[in-house]
């Protein structure tokens, strides 16, 4: 029975039942709607892809670097 999944009938009454629960009017608007739907989540899918490719994972390299003043010797200071 369901060996193939969707036979032509099943969509022929896909498509009816889908006619009479919107109507013909609605159903060009949905349609648009959908398309335009499926635009914006593929061009941000895409988007978000570019930019995990982009981004690699890189290490921070710190140098601890002394102040001039630090590393100078200076005599002690004498109390008079």
């Amino acid at each position: 029975m369901l060996r193939n999944g969707l036979e032509p009938w099943h969509l022929l009454v896909v498509v009816t039942l889908a006619i009479l629960l919107f109507g013909s009017k609605k159903l060009p608007e949905a349609a648009r709607g959908l398309g335009k739907s499926m635009r914006i989540l593929k061009s941000e899918a895409k988007a978000m892809k570019e930019e995990n490719s982009t981004v690699e994972p890189t290490t921070v390299h710190t140098t601890v670097t002394e102040s001039p003043a630090a590393t100078a010797t200076e005599p002690p200071a004498t109390a008079h």
